[in-house]
């Protein structure tokens, strides 16, 4: 995760990833970003991987709490990105790159 508004990246965010089944919801894991701005592990090893949907959720509200450009009511709360695994073999990298009024996302390398 990069905070863009503050040209660093955002350490101390709480993420969870879901696998999406039939509209369920079931969270495989959580993990909280270290002073890279990464998890200190992959939330889910490579031989564990599925094919299907996933969600990644980004608890960013408690992140931009304190920081004196953003909002006193969050603009974001919860970024949450939905994305689909077909090639199990394959890197998934997925960054966010924030402010508190706005994120963007890709699948990194």
């Amino acid at each position: 995760m990069l905070d863009t508004a503050r040209g660093r990246p955002a350490a101390g965010v709480q993420v969870e990833l879901f696998r999406v089944e039939g509209g369920e919801r079931r969270r495989v894991t959580e993990a909280v970003t270290n002073r890279d701005g990464r998890t200190d592990a992959p939330l889910i090893e490579r031989g564990n991987l599925h094919p299907g949907t996933y969600e990644l959720t980004f608890h960013v509200a408690p992140y931009f709490e304190g920081f004196e450009a953003a909002p006193k009511v969050p603009f974001l709360d919860l970024v949450t990105l939905r994305f689909t695994v077909s090639d199990t073999s394959a890197h998934y990298h997925v960054p966010l790159v924030m402010t508190p009024w706005s994120y963007s996302t890709y699948r990194g390398s």
